[in-house]
Protein backbone atom coordinates (compact mmCIF):
# COMPACT_ATOMS: atom_id res chain seq x y z
CA UNK A 1 0.00 0.00 0.00
CA UNK A 2 1.05 3.50 -0.66
CA UNK A 3 2.71 5.57 2.34
CA UNK A 4 5.32 7.34 3.48
CA UNK A 5 8.00 6.29 6.11
CA UNK A 6 8.01 7.96 9.06
CA UNK A 7 11.20 8.45 9.14
CA UNK A 8 10.51 11.17 6.51
CA UNK A 9 7.80 12.80 8.18
CA UNK A 10 9.97 13.57 11.31
CA UNK A 11 13.42 14.57 9.29
CA UNK A 12 11.78 16.98 6.79
CA UNK A 13 9.21 19.66 6.74
CA UNK A 14 8.59 18.96 3.36
CA UNK A 15 5.35 17.32 4.02
CA UNK A 16 4.05 20.23 6.70
CA UNK A 17 0.58 21.44 5.57
CA UNK A 18 0.30 18.03 3.22
CA UNK A 19 -1.86 14.90 3.60
CA UNK A 20 -0.52 11.73 4.03
CA UNK A 21 -0.44 8.54 4.76
CA UNK A 22 1.88 6.74 7.55
CA UNK A 23 1.66 2.99 8.49
CA UNK A 24 3.54 1.25 11.56
CA UNK A 25 3.09 -0.39 15.00
CA UNK A 26 1.13 1.13 18.14
CA UNK A 27 3.87 1.63 21.10
CA UNK A 28 2.07 3.41 22.97
CA UNK A 29 -1.85 5.24 23.27
CA UNK A 30 -3.26 7.95 25.20
CA UNK A 31 -6.75 9.14 25.75
CA UNK A 32 -8.47 12.14 27.32
CA UNK A 33 -11.98 13.57 27.56
CA UNK A 34 -10.94 16.18 23.97
CA UNK A 35 -8.50 14.44 22.47
CA UNK A 36 -6.62 11.11 21.84
CA UNK A 37 -2.97 10.37 20.77
CA UNK A 38 -0.92 7.39 19.50
CA UNK A 39 2.93 7.21 19.25
CA UNK A 40 3.61 4.89 16.06
CA UNK A 41 6.46 3.81 14.60
CA UNK A 42 7.80 1.85 11.35
CA UNK A 43 10.35 0.12 12.26
CA UNK A 44 12.78 3.24 9.41
CA UNK A 45 14.08 5.31 12.99
CA UNK A 46 14.00 4.90 16.36
CA UNK A 47 11.67 8.00 16.85
CA UNK A 48 7.33 7.88 17.23
CA UNK A 49 5.54 9.56 15.17
CA UNK A 50 2.54 10.96 17.54
CA UNK A 51 -0.60 11.02 15.81
CA UNK A 52 -3.43 13.50 17.74
CA UNK A 53 -7.05 12.55 16.81
CA UNK A 54 -9.23 15.11 17.60
CA UNK A 55 -13.05 14.26 19.07
CA UNK A 56 -14.48 17.20 17.77
CA UNK A 57 -13.87 16.33 14.44
CA UNK A 58 -15.48 13.34 12.67
CA UNK A 59 -12.24 11.23 12.74
CA UNK A 60 -12.98 7.62 14.37
CA UNK A 61 -10.61 5.83 17.15
CA UNK A 62 -11.14 2.14 16.68
CA UNK A 63 -11.25 0.59 20.29
CA UNK A 64 -8.43 -1.99 18.39
CA UNK A 65 -6.10 0.87 17.35
CA UNK A 66 -5.36 2.30 21.05
CA UNK A 67 -3.88 -1.20 21.62
CA UNK A 68 -0.12 -1.83 22.56
CA UNK A 69 1.33 -3.69 19.57
CA UNK A 70 -1.82 -3.35 16.75
CA UNK A 71 -0.46 -1.82 13.28
CA UNK A 72 -2.82 0.78 12.36
CA UNK A 73 -2.27 2.80 8.66
CA UNK A 74 -3.43 6.53 9.46
CA UNK A 75 -3.97 9.18 7.08
CA UNK A 76 -3.95 12.76 7.90
CA UNK A 77 -2.42 15.95 7.61
CA UNK A 78 1.15 16.70 8.66
CA UNK A 79 2.02 19.97 11.55
CA UNK A 80 4.32 21.22 13.68
CA UNK A 81 4.09 20.08 17.37
CA UNK A 82 3.85 23.61 18.97
CA UNK A 83 5.45 22.66 22.29
CA UNK A 84 8.86 20.39 20.98
CA UNK A 85 8.62 21.41 17.16
CA UNK A 86 8.66 18.00 16.34
CA UNK A 87 6.07 16.70 13.20
CA UNK A 88 3.23 15.26 13.94
CA UNK A 89 0.18 13.93 12.15
CA UNK A 90 -4.02 15.05 12.63
CA UNK A 91 -5.53 12.31 11.75
CA UNK A 92 -8.39 12.04 9.41
CA UNK A 93 -8.94 8.10 9.50
CA UNK A 94 -7.06 5.27 10.90
CA UNK A 95 -7.65 1.58 9.74
CA UNK A 96 -6.66 -1.07 12.02
CA UNK A 97 -4.19 -3.81 9.99
CA UNK A 98 -4.16 -5.90 12.71
CA UNK A 99 -5.15 -6.37 15.83
CA UNK A 100 -3.04 -7.35 19.05
CA UNK A 101 -4.34 -9.22 21.93
CA UNK A 102 -3.67 -8.09 25.44
CA UNK A 103 -1.30 -11.11 26.04
CA UNK A 104 1.36 -9.12 23.68
CA UNK A 105 4.94 -9.78 25.16
CA UNK A 106 6.09 -5.89 24.95
CA UNK A 107 4.03 -4.69 27.85
CA UNK A 108 6.50 -2.90 29.67
CA UNK A 109 8.91 0.72 28.42
CA UNK A 110 11.79 -0.83 28.63
CA UNK A 111 12.98 -4.53 28.39
CA UNK A 112 16.38 -6.47 29.38
CA UNK A 113 18.16 -7.97 26.99
CA UNK A 114 18.13 -11.13 28.78
CA UNK A 115 14.14 -11.17 28.64
CA UNK A 116 14.63 -10.38 25.05
CA UNK A 117 16.32 -13.61 24.61
CA UNK A 118 13.07 -15.55 25.23
CA UNK A 119 10.69 -13.49 22.61
CA UNK A 120 13.05 -13.71 18.84
CA UNK A 121 10.12 -13.45 16.93
CA UNK A 122 8.78 -10.21 18.16
CA UNK A 123 12.02 -8.34 20.00
CA UNK A 124 13.12 -6.72 16.89
CA UNK A 125 10.52 -4.27 17.64
CA UNK A 126 12.57 -2.91 20.76
CA UNK A 127 14.62 -0.07 20.40
CA UNK A 128 17.43 -2.19 21.10
CA UNK A 129 17.04 -4.42 18.27
CA UNK A 130 16.01 -2.44 15.59
CA UNK A 131 19.22 0.17 16.29
CA UNK A 132 21.79 -2.90 16.45
CA UNK A 133 20.31 -4.21 12.90
CA UNK A 134 19.82 -0.59 11.19
CA UNK A 135 23.42 0.14 12.41
CA UNK A 136 24.57 -3.77 11.14
CA UNK A 137 23.21 -2.72 8.14
CA UNK A 138 24.82 0.61 7.82
CA UNK A 139 28.00 -0.92 8.77
CA UNK A 140 27.53 -3.87 5.51
CA UNK A 141 26.53 -1.24 2.95
CA UNK A 142 29.98 0.63 4.28
CA UNK A 143 32.28 -2.43 3.97
CA UNK A 144 31.08 -2.72 0.13
CA UNK A 145 31.77 0.64 -0.24
CA UNK A 146 35.27 0.75 0.68
CA UNK A 147 36.45 -2.34 -0.98
CA UNK A 148 34.46 -1.22 -4.35
CA UNK A 149 35.94 2.53 -3.95
CA UNK A 150 39.10 0.94 -3.64
CA UNK A 151 39.64 -1.45 -7.25
CA UNK A 152 38.39 -4.67 -4.98
CA UNK A 153 36.37 -7.47 -7.03
CA UNK A 154 34.02 -8.73 -4.78
CA UNK A 155 33.65 -12.43 -5.38
CA UNK A 156 31.24 -15.67 -3.41
CA UNK A 157 33.49 -18.48 -2.80
CA UNK A 158 31.49 -21.86 -2.04
CA UNK A 159 29.40 -22.35 0.96
CA UNK A 160 29.08 -26.52 0.71
CA UNK A 161 32.75 -27.37 0.47
CA UNK A 162 35.31 -30.27 0.98
CA UNK A 163 38.26 -28.30 2.17
CA UNK A 164 38.26 -27.65 5.83
CA UNK A 165 40.76 -24.68 5.57
CA UNK A 166 42.66 -24.21 8.72
CA UNK A 167 42.90 -27.75 9.32
CA UNK A 168 40.94 -27.41 12.75
CA UNK A 169 38.26 -30.15 11.89
CA UNK A 170 35.10 -27.90 13.08
CA UNK A 171 32.88 -28.43 9.64
CA UNK A 172 29.67 -29.07 9.89
CA UNK A 173 28.53 -31.79 7.30
CA UNK A 174 26.91 -31.75 4.81
CA UNK A 175 25.04 -35.53 3.65
CA UNK A 176 21.75 -36.29 2.00
CA UNK A 177 22.33 -39.86 3.86
CA UNK A 178 22.04 -38.74 7.41
CA UNK A 179 22.77 -40.97 9.97
CA UNK A 180 22.86 -45.08 9.04
CA UNK A 181 23.62 -48.32 10.36
CA UNK A 182 23.91 -49.58 6.44
CA UNK A 183 27.48 -48.73 5.47
CA UNK A 184 30.49 -51.08 7.00
CA UNK A 185 33.02 -47.87 5.89
CA UNK A 186 33.51 -44.12 5.81
CA UNK A 187 34.30 -44.68 1.96
CA UNK A 188 31.00 -46.81 1.26
CA UNK A 189 28.95 -43.75 3.13
CA UNK A 190 30.41 -41.10 0.80
CA UNK A 191 30.49 -42.95 -2.42
CA UNK A 192 26.72 -43.19 -2.26
CA UNK A 193 26.43 -39.42 -0.99
CA UNK A 194 25.52 -36.34 -2.82
CA UNK A 195 28.81 -35.48 -3.38
CA UNK A 196 30.54 -38.72 -3.29
CA UNK A 197 32.94 -37.74 -0.77
CA UNK A 198 32.85 -35.56 2.69
CA UNK A 199 31.51 -32.54 2.29
CA UNK A 200 30.65 -29.60 5.19
CA UNK A 201 29.76 -26.08 5.39
CA UNK A 202 32.43 -23.39 4.45
CA UNK A 203 34.56 -22.24 7.66
CA UNK A 204 36.44 -19.35 5.27
CA UNK A 205 36.51 -18.66 1.84
CA UNK A 206 40.36 -17.45 2.22
CA UNK A 207 41.89 -20.77 -0.13
CA UNK A 208 39.40 -19.96 -3.16
CA UNK A 209 39.90 -16.17 -2.39
CA UNK A 210 43.80 -16.22 -2.77
CA UNK A 211 42.94 -17.94 -6.37
CA UNK A 212 41.03 -15.49 -7.21
CA UNK A 213 43.73 -12.76 -5.88
CA UNK A 214 46.20 -14.69 -8.14
CA UNK A 215 44.62 -13.48 -11.45
CA UNK A 216 42.63 -10.46 -10.43
CA UNK A 217 45.07 -9.18 -7.84
CA UNK A 218 42.79 -7.86 -5.08
CA UNK A 219 39.75 -9.52 -4.01
CA UNK A 220 37.65 -9.84 -1.14
CA UNK A 221 34.71 -11.93 0.17
CA UNK A 222 31.93 -11.27 2.19
CA UNK A 223 29.41 -13.53 3.26
CA UNK A 224 28.19 -16.56 5.76
CA UNK A 225 30.58 -18.99 7.29
CA UNK A 226 29.78 -21.95 9.44
CA UNK A 227 32.09 -23.06 12.79
CA UNK A 228 31.27 -26.32 14.48
CA UNK A 229 33.60 -25.05 17.31
CA UNK A 230 31.63 -26.69 20.95
CA UNK A 231 32.30 -23.45 22.54
CA UNK A 232 29.23 -22.19 24.70
CA UNK A 233 30.31 -18.67 25.07
CA UNK A 234 29.39 -15.10 24.05
CA UNK A 235 32.37 -15.29 21.51
CA UNK A 236 30.55 -18.33 19.75
CA UNK A 237 28.36 -18.91 17.31
CA UNK A 238 27.91 -21.26 15.11
CA UNK A 239 27.13 -18.73 11.90
CA UNK A 240 27.97 -15.63 11.07
CA UNK A 241 29.15 -12.95 8.42
CA UNK A 242 32.73 -11.70 7.74
CA UNK A 243 34.78 -9.84 4.96
CA UNK A 244 37.78 -11.77 3.75
CA UNK A 245 40.22 -9.37 1.67
CA UNK A 246 43.15 -11.47 -0.29
CA UNK A 247 45.52 -8.76 -1.97
CA UNK A 248 48.22 -10.02 -4.43
CA UNK A 249 51.60 -8.33 -4.19
CA UNK A 250 51.17 -7.33 -0.63
CA UNK A 251 53.59 -8.22 2.22
CA UNK A 252 52.72 -7.77 6.01
CA UNK A 253 52.73 -3.92 6.75
CA UNK A 254 50.79 -3.27 3.27
CA UNK A 255 47.73 -5.41 4.72
CA UNK A 256 48.40 -3.84 8.32
CA UNK A 257 47.46 -0.08 6.49
CA UNK A 258 44.82 -1.94 4.32
CA UNK A 259 43.18 -3.04 7.63
CA UNK A 260 43.19 0.52 9.74
CA UNK A 261 41.93 2.22 7.06
CA UNK A 262 39.11 0.07 6.49
CA UNK A 263 37.55 -0.20 10.15
CA UNK A 264 38.31 3.75 10.13
CA UNK A 265 36.43 4.32 7.36
CA UNK A 266 33.30 2.18 8.66
CA UNK A 267 33.36 3.79 12.00
CA UNK A 268 33.25 6.94 10.25
CA UNK A 269 30.34 6.02 7.81
CA UNK A 270 28.64 4.61 11.11
CA UNK A 271 28.69 7.94 13.35
CA UNK A 272 27.86 10.17 10.10
CA UNK A 273 24.52 8.21 9.13
CA UNK A 274 23.42 6.83 12.79
CA UNK A 275 23.54 9.50 14.76
CA UNK A 276 20.51 8.63 15.95
CA UNK A 277 21.29 5.08 16.91
CA UNK A 278 24.89 6.43 18.43
CA UNK A 279 22.87 8.70 20.71
CA UNK A 280 21.05 5.76 21.60
CA UNK A 281 23.77 3.55 22.67
CA UNK A 282 25.56 5.73 24.19
CA UNK A 283 22.65 7.14 26.46
CA UNK A 284 21.18 3.36 27.48
CA UNK A 285 24.40 1.37 26.87
CA UNK A 286 27.92 2.94 27.27
CA UNK A 287 28.36 6.24 27.96
CA UNK A 288 31.41 7.48 26.93
CA UNK A 289 30.71 5.56 23.40
CA UNK A 290 30.89 8.41 21.14
CA UNK A 291 34.39 9.49 22.38
CA UNK A 292 35.87 6.05 21.95
CA UNK A 293 34.79 5.83 18.99
CA UNK A 294 36.38 9.21 17.91
CA UNK A 295 39.89 8.33 19.40
CA UNK A 296 40.10 4.98 16.97
CA UNK A 297 39.30 7.24 14.02
CA UNK A 298 41.61 10.10 15.00
CA UNK A 299 44.84 7.69 16.47
CA UNK A 300 47.10 5.81 14.79
CA UNK A 301 46.87 2.34 15.77
CA UNK A 302 49.64 0.63 17.81
CA UNK A 303 52.40 -2.07 16.23
CA UNK A 304 53.74 -4.62 18.52
CA UNK A 305 55.76 -7.79 18.64
CA UNK A 306 54.09 -10.69 19.96
CA UNK A 307 57.25 -11.46 21.46
CA UNK A 308 57.38 -7.79 23.34
CA UNK A 309 53.68 -8.18 24.11
CA UNK A 310 54.48 -11.12 26.15
CA UNK A 311 57.43 -9.69 27.99
CA UNK A 312 54.80 -6.85 28.68
CA UNK A 313 52.31 -9.07 30.28
CA UNK A 314 54.66 -11.08 32.36
CA UNK A 315 55.99 -7.77 34.28
CA UNK A 316 52.50 -6.80 34.31
CA UNK A 317 51.23 -6.41 38.00
CA UNK A 318 47.93 -8.75 37.42
CA UNK A 319 47.21 -12.25 38.30
CA UNK A 320 45.57 -13.58 34.78
CA UNK A 321 43.49 -16.24 34.82
CA UNK A 322 45.45 -17.98 31.86
CA UNK A 323 49.20 -17.97 32.97
CA UNK A 324 51.23 -15.98 30.06
CA UNK A 325 54.20 -17.82 27.80
CA UNK A 326 56.16 -17.43 24.72
CA UNK A 327 54.42 -19.86 22.48
CA UNK A 328 50.75 -19.10 24.32
CA UNK A 329 47.55 -18.09 22.38
CA UNK A 330 46.69 -15.26 24.04
CA UNK A 331 42.97 -14.77 25.65
CA UNK A 332 40.77 -12.16 25.51
CA UNK A 333 41.90 -11.09 29.13
CA UNK A 334 45.49 -10.52 27.76
CA UNK A 335 44.60 -8.87 24.86
CA UNK A 336 42.29 -5.88 26.94
CA UNK A 337 44.81 -5.53 29.04
CA UNK A 338 47.13 -4.91 26.65
CA UNK A 339 44.72 -2.15 24.53
CA UNK A 340 42.95 -0.45 27.42
CA UNK A 341 45.29 -0.53 30.25
CA UNK A 342 49.13 -0.51 27.95
CA UNK A 343 48.63 1.50 24.80
CA UNK A 344 44.73 2.35 25.31
CA UNK A 345 44.29 1.89 21.84
CA UNK A 346 43.73 -0.82 19.24
CA UNK A 347 47.09 -2.29 18.61
CA UNK A 348 48.26 -4.76 15.39
CA UNK A 349 50.11 -7.84 17.65
CA UNK A 350 52.04 -9.31 14.80
CA UNK A 351 54.57 -12.02 14.35
CA UNK A 352 53.27 -15.05 16.28
CA UNK A 353 54.66 -18.30 16.96
CA UNK A 354 53.80 -20.52 13.99
CA UNK A 355 53.07 -23.61 16.72
CA UNK A 356 49.84 -21.54 17.26
CA UNK A 357 49.37 -20.64 13.78
CA UNK A 358 47.63 -22.06 10.46
CA UNK A 359 50.23 -23.92 8.17
CA UNK A 360 49.37 -21.38 5.15
CA UNK A 361 51.36 -18.16 7.44
CA UNK A 362 54.55 -16.85 5.95
CA UNK A 363 57.37 -18.04 7.44
CA UNK A 364 59.76 -15.81 9.21
CA UNK A 365 63.63 -15.97 8.56
CA UNK A 366 64.06 -16.42 12.85
CA UNK A 367 62.46 -19.93 11.81
CA UNK A 368 59.97 -20.01 15.13
CA UNK A 369 57.88 -17.17 13.55
CA UNK A 370 55.02 -15.98 11.42
CA UNK A 371 54.37 -12.94 9.30
CA UNK A 372 50.88 -12.90 11.18
CA UNK A 373 48.57 -10.38 12.88
CA UNK A 374 45.79 -9.67 15.01
CA UNK A 375 43.92 -6.42 15.32
CA UNK A 376 42.95 -6.14 19.03
CA UNK A 377 40.25 -3.57 20.49
CA UNK A 378 39.52 -2.68 23.59
CA UNK A 379 37.10 -4.12 25.37
CA UNK A 380 36.58 -6.76 23.05
CA UNK A 381 39.51 -8.30 22.07
CA UNK A 382 40.56 -9.38 18.37
CA UNK A 383 38.53 -8.23 15.75
CA UNK A 384 40.66 -9.17 12.76
CA UNK A 385 43.16 -11.98 12.08
CA UNK A 386 44.92 -11.76 8.90
CA UNK A 387 48.92 -12.57 7.47
CA UNK A 388 50.60 -12.65 4.97
CA UNK A 389 50.73 -16.01 3.26
CA UNK A 390 53.40 -18.29 2.53
CA UNK A 391 54.72 -18.21 -1.04
CA UNK A 392 57.08 -20.58 -1.20
CA UNK A 393 55.90 -23.94 -2.40
CA UNK A 394 58.46 -26.10 -0.60
CA UNK A 395 57.93 -24.17 2.53
CA UNK A 396 54.40 -25.00 2.72
CA UNK A 397 55.25 -28.50 1.65
CA UNK A 398 56.92 -28.35 5.00
CA UNK A 399 54.68 -26.41 6.87
CA UNK A 400 51.50 -28.91 6.08
CA UNK A 401 54.43 -32.15 6.65
CA UNK A 402 55.18 -30.41 10.35
CA UNK A 403 51.33 -30.41 11.04
CA UNK A 404 50.20 -33.78 9.85
CA UNK A 405 48.41 -32.50 7.40
CA UNK A 406 46.89 -34.70 4.01
CA UNK A 407 47.80 -32.59 0.38
CA UNK A 408 44.19 -34.08 -0.85
CA UNK A 409 41.93 -31.15 -1.50
CA UNK A 410 45.08 -28.79 -1.86
CA UNK A 411 46.31 -29.65 -5.06
CA UNK A 412 44.83 -26.38 -6.43
CA UNK A 413 46.14 -24.69 -3.96
CA UNK A 414 49.81 -25.66 -3.87
CA UNK A 415 49.52 -25.31 -7.73
CA UNK A 416 49.38 -21.51 -6.87
CA UNK A 417 53.06 -21.63 -5.64
CA UNK A 418 54.03 -23.26 -8.44
CA UNK A 419 53.43 -21.02 -11.62
CA UNK A 420 54.05 -17.94 -10.93
CA UNK A 421 53.97 -17.44 -7.20
CA UNK A 422 53.75 -13.89 -5.53
CA UNK A 423 53.87 -12.13 -2.42
CA UNK A 424 50.32 -12.07 -0.98
CA UNK A 425 48.27 -10.72 2.12
CA UNK A 426 44.79 -11.46 3.52
CA UNK A 427 43.01 -11.31 6.80
CA UNK A 428 39.56 -12.33 8.10
CA UNK A 429 37.35 -9.76 9.94
CA UNK A 430 33.67 -10.89 11.53
CA UNK A 431 32.20 -7.30 11.58
CA UNK A 432 29.10 -8.47 11.42
CA UNK A 433 27.49 -11.62 13.29
CA UNK A 434 23.52 -11.94 12.45
CA UNK A 435 22.88 -15.35 13.64
CA UNK A 436 21.77 -14.43 17.10
CA UNK A 437 19.36 -12.20 15.83
CA UNK A 438 16.94 -15.09 14.76
CA UNK A 439 18.27 -17.27 17.06
CA UNK A 440 15.23 -20.10 18.32
CA UNK A 441 15.56 -22.10 21.43
CA UNK A 442 16.53 -25.45 19.85
CA UNK A 443 18.57 -24.70 17.34
CA UNK A 444 22.77 -25.03 16.80
CA UNK A 445 24.73 -22.81 19.28
CA UNK A 446 28.36 -22.32 19.10
CA UNK A 447 31.26 -21.37 16.75
CA UNK A 448 33.39 -18.12 16.69
CA UNK A 449 32.45 -14.71 16.20
CA UNK A 450 34.91 -11.60 16.65
CA UNK A 451 32.40 -8.64 17.63
CA UNK A 452 31.65 -5.68 15.94
CA UNK A 453 33.19 -2.10 15.76
CA UNK A 454 30.86 -0.91 18.48
CA UNK A 455 33.32 -2.12 20.99
CA UNK A 456 30.99 -3.15 24.44
CA UNK A 457 27.93 -2.43 22.86
CA UNK A 458 27.21 -4.70 19.84
CA UNK A 459 29.53 -7.55 22.05
CA UNK A 460 26.74 -7.61 24.70
CA UNK A 461 23.65 -6.99 22.43
CA UNK A 462 25.05 -10.09 20.60
CA UNK A 463 24.50 -11.91 23.50
CA UNK A 464 21.22 -10.88 24.53
CA UNK A 465 20.16 -11.57 21.04
CA UNK A 466 20.94 -15.86 21.71
CA UNK A 467 18.16 -17.13 23.18
CA UNK A 468 18.29 -20.23 26.64
CA UNK A 469 18.57 -23.03 25.28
Amino acid sequence: MKHTDIKEILQTDDYLGKEVTVCGWVRTARDSKNVAFLALNDGTTLSHLQIVIDKATDTVLPEEAAKLGASVKVCGEVVKNENNGTNEINAKEITVLGVCPPDYPLQKKFQKLETLREMPHIRVRTNAFNAVLRVRSIMAASIHRFFQERGYVYINTPLITGSDCEGAGEMFQVTTIGYSKDYDSAEEYYADDFFGKKAGLSVSGQLEGEMAAMGLGKIYTFGPSFRAENSNTQRHVAEFWHVEPEIAFAELPDLIEVAEEMIKYIIKDYMEKCPEELAFFEQRFEKGLTEKLLSVVNNDFAIVDYTDAIELLKKADVKFEYPVEWGCDLQSEHERYITEQIYKKPVFLINYPKGIKSFYMKQNPDGKTVAATDLLVPGVGEIIGGSEREADYDKLIAAMDEKGMSKEGYEYYLDLRKYGSVPHSGFLSALLCTARVWRTSGTLSCSREQSAILNNLLNRSAVAMQPKT
